[in-house]
């Protein structure tokens, strides 16, 4: 039997990312992210309601900051304490996960997918998706790219604007383009 395009995405294979299925559930998170980023802040608390039940799963203490934005929320996983400050982005096509009292600072971005290098297979749409994890108290500095298939430890620090393309070990400070060990 031949898997559908979500099917080969969770599994970490080559995918069409231009398939109706997943354009679906892309407009299904499209409504949740517009939710939480529309009401306003007395009503929305620490997150719409719909954003909510879209992610993946979510502790009853962690607060999202407006405007966010996911592409498809149902491989987000948030642990206990977990703060994103405005503006954070999570392409989630593979699972995301942060840790319990990380914090992610403004404008935080984090790619799951990577696009094809050949031109025509890219141009339809293939991809391969690779998760993300960040582990328990995580700082993540305003602006920083979290890329496709990376680690980030416990207690490990990441710059403001950093490129982060190689895991991070616990307990380190990485900064700059392309993230590096601070001395």
């Amino acid at each position: 039997m031949t898997k559908s395009e979500r099917e080969k995405m969770a599994a970490g294979e080559w995918y069409a990312c231009l398939d109706p299925e997943l354009d679906a559930m892309r407009a299904a998170a499209r409504r949740a992210v517009h939710q939480h980023n529309t009401m306003p802040p007395d009503q929305r608390g620490r997150m719409a309601p719909a954003l909510e039940a879209l992610l993946a799963a979510v502790a009853e203490d962690v607060f999202i900051e407006a405007p966010f934005h996911c592409s498809y929320g149902v491989n987000i996983t948030l642990g206990a304490g977990v703060y994103l400050n405005a503006g954070c982005t999570i392409l989630d096509s593979a699972p995301v996960t942060i840790g319990a009292g990380s914090m992610l600072g403004p404008g935080v971005h984090i790619y799951c997918a990577e696009h094809h290098k050949d031109v025509v297979l890219r141009r339809a749409g293939l991809e391969v998706a690779r998760p993300v994890t960040i582990g328990k108290d995580v700082w993540i500095g305003g602006g920083a790219i979290i890329l496709a298939g990376v680690t980030i430890g416990d207690g490990a620090i990441v710059g403001a604007g950093a490129v982060v393309t190689k895991d991070v070990a616990p307990g380190v400070t990485a900064v700059g383009n392309p993230a590096r060990v601070s001395r």
